[in-house]
């Protein structure tokens, strides 16, 4: 019979919340940690249950190096279920596939396919040194849009929640692509909420802007964070519609627009887009509402692709 597993409380909450979200290699690292036993004692009580792993291999599962596929390696899984005294199936289901939208490494699709100032974004990402995904999953985004007395776009914030897939994450990069005449070099970033503003680069000709937000911790793979952040603009002409694009599959966006008193459009509706080029489809008609005049969408789990609310002037 299994006794009752050892290590204090905040150490064992810790391991829960590990179990029930992972990784795979977050979970078994903090069940190694919570257990206090080292690789070469997991070693030597798998032989004893007659299960040959090296200490190479487990080493490799906890850092997220290697991931056990081989019917060996997953008896070896199950049985470190009961050498690290865990329920069962506790790590294994963590190998299981997961629904597209909640994998840690989602299929992405090119920036190329979401804006029309792809090369532009590109050239300041690759400045900003950004890996590929960013290193970070979008577990919630809620994003509020602020259209001005003028009809133009005067700000927007977003409160994200994201999970990190590997260790180290420190940082977020956020995009703001203005409307036909934006200044980008007079747009102002702003830091809300657990980060601060790093480095901001933008095209003109484009109206694009990259925003560093740095987080005050490095986070571990599995590890999430909520952050706040905004952009204040107010130097185009009149907006006629919101987009956000996703290269990776997200958790939860929503999206909400306010309009001025002095300035409501007549008609709004919500679209998706496969891609830039493609057409829209999806598309719902909103109805403005609240003394603040506003409309918004709702979307779970979010695929690759473009969502927007588009709304019409008198």
């Amino acid at each position: 019979m299994a006794r009752t597993p050892t290590g204090t409380g905040s150490a064992e909450a810790e391991l829960a919340q590990a179990l029930r979200t992972g990784p795979f290699h977050l979970a078994l690292r903090t069940a190694l940690s919570a257990r206090g036993l080292a690789l070469h004692r997991v070693q030597h009580r798998l032989a004893q249950r007659g299960v040959k792993v090296g200490v190479t291999s487990l080493s490799y599962w906890q850092q997220g190096a290697r991931r056990p596929r081989r019917p060996e390696s997953l008896r070896a899984v199950r049985m470190l279920e009961e050498v690290l005294e865990l329920p069962a199936q506790a790590l294994t289901r963590l190998l299981e596939p997961v629904p597209r939208a909640e994998t840690a490494r989602p299929a992405g699709r090119s920036y190329r396919l979401l804006v029309e100032e792809s090369r532009a974004l590109e050239r300041l990402l690759a400045e900003l040194e950004s890996p590929a995904d960013g290193g970070l999953h979008t577990v919630c985004h809620l994003e509020h849009v602020h259209i001005g007395a003028g009809r133009e776009l005067r700000g927007r914030a977003s409160h994200h929640v994201v999970r990190a897939h590997r260790d180290g994450v420190d940082r977020y990069l956020a995009i703001h692509r203005g409307d036909p005449g934006c200044d980008p070099g007079r747009v102002t970033v702003r830091a809300d909420e657990n980060c601060r503003v790093g480095r901001v680069r933008w095209q003109s000709a484009a109206g694009v802007l990259v925003a560093e937000l740095l987080f005050d911790v490095r986070l571990r793979a599995g590890e999430t964070h909520v952050f706040g952040y905004g952009f204040e603009d107010g130097t185009a002409g009149p907006s006629t519609e919101y987009v956000r694009g996703f290269s990776f599959a997200a958790g939860q966006y929503v999206l909400q627009v306010r309009f001025d008193e002095a300035a409501l459009p007549v008609r709004c509706r919500r679209f998706v887009q496969a891609s830039a080029a493609a057409p829209r489809t999806g598309q719902q008609e909103l109805t403005l509402s609240g003394r603040h005049h506003g409309v918004h969408l709702a979307e779970q789990p979010v695929r690759p692709g473009i969502l927007g609310i588009a709304w019409d002037w008198s």
